[in-house]
């Protein structure tokens, strides 16, 4: 169901119904009203304000299942809430939808891990862990549990041997981790205790198996390797350098636990603050925020991930060898077109070849739909590729 006036709904969405469609149109911009967060300060430094060239794009034509669509009917039936092209270094397009305001942070879902992953790299480039480091070593913890054996690499890329659903466990995470209000007595009591206590699968370092869990297990080691908590973290070493104009915030289970696998909550602006920066080889307004090296990781292509990965999906990318690294869904590492993708239909869509960013808010109704997710992947990069 579409809502013509989001705030209509401000009434009846509540701690327990605030993901489920049709209050995540309003719920996803009401984070901090309805769940704990913590705030990830942008620090008191100048903003990084973008140079704006913009043009109409709502006509943009391109071709998808047999239909041809323009702009605005695809961001319409990809449930919208905020839709801004970056095109060599300017702001070439920016909308918003559904009474969301520039000012509003908004779910970034699993768009979070890439974000998590780029606070790795910029800890890796300062030497305070390496892509090799066994998780026990860093926190003490879970040593003797199904993490033995498991690298931070193996977090990136989501190949811990775990034992996990995806079509349950994905599912469930949302209550352990308090994203919501729930009674379940069947589950972990909260995220910490989930991660000591999952069994282990099938070995670490196999086949690629998407588990958000693990990067909880990578938001602790980052705490453990950087000596503080995560929200200062990634303010000092990310958000501040960024040139944010606004603070971000990250959800919080009841036991403090941040919630670094898809609850961080940010503006449009400022997530393409952030892919900017990774079009630009991690530097942005003159400071190299992430260490090129690592930037570059996502430009070469990987054998052993390709076929770790297995075949594409609707997540991944309808491209000829995708993989996943570093918490990027990498659709062609040669050409440089990755993206960071989330439940409802978040994105941060990098493509060097035109040189643009784009980046998605979204509220689809189910939040795995995947007609939806290969809709607006088309358009977007349709988009791009007409830009090249």
């Amino acid at each position: 169901m579409k809502i013509d006036s989001p705030e209509g709904l401000a009434g009846a969405v509540t701690s327990e119904n605030w993901l489920e469609a049709p209050y995540n149109r309003l719920g996803f911009r009401r984070v901090g009203e309805l769940v704990a967060t913590a705030t990830i300060s942008r620090g008191d430094g100048p903003v990084f304000d973008f140079p704006r060239a913009e043009r109409e794009l709502d006509g943009f034509e391109f071709q998808h299942a047999g239909r041809s669509l323009n702009l605005a009917a695809m961001l319409e039936e990809t449930y919208t809430d905020g839709f801004l092209v970056i095109h060599d270094g300017a702001v070439l397009y920016e909308r918003y939808f559904n009474g969301m305001a520039p000012a509003e942070r908004h779910l970034l879902m699993s768009v979070s891990k890439s974000f998590t992953a780029t606070l790795c790299g910029v800890l890796v480039g300062r030497g305070a862990l390496a892509p090799d480091d066994l998780v026990p070593d860093h926190v003490e913890e879970l040593r003797g549990t199904a993490w033995e054996g498991c690298t931070v690499q193996h977090l990136l890329d989501m190949r811990a041997g775990i034992r996990w659903d995806f079509e349950a466990d994905e599912y469930t995470i949302l209550d352990v981790s308090d994203y919501r209000a729930h009674r379940r007595t069947d589950i972990p009591p909260d995220t910490a205790t989930w991660i000591r206590t999952v069994e282990p699968g099938e070995g670490h370092g196999g086949r690629f198996g998407y588990i958000s869990l693990a990067h909880d297990v990578l938001g602790w080691v980052l705490e453990r390797a950087g000596g503080a908590p995560f929200p200062e973290l990634f303010s000092a070493h990310v958000w501040s350098p960024l040139g944010a104009e606004e603070d971000a915030e990250i959800i919080v289970d009841h036991a403090g636990f941040p919630i670094v696998e898809g609850g961080i909550c940010a503006t449009l602006r400022d997530v393409g603050r952030f892919g900017l920066a990774w079009l630009q080889d991690g530097s942005l307004g003159g400071r190299q925020i992430v260490p090129v090296e690592w930037v570059a990781r996502q430009r070469v292509r990987d054998e052993t991930l390709i076929e770790a990965y297995g075949e594409p999906d609707e997540l991944g990318g309808q491209t000829e060898a995708p993989f996943y690294h570093d918490n990027w869904w990498v659709w062609d590492a040669e050409r440089g077109i990755h993206a960071a993708v989330g439940m409802n239909g978040q994105c941060v869509f990098v493509h060097r070849p035109s040189n643009t960013v784009v980046a998605k808010l979204s509220t689809f109704p189910d939040a795995l739909d995947g007609e939806l997710f290969v809709l607006h992947h088309a358009g977007i990069a349709a988009l791009c590729e007409s830009l090249a």
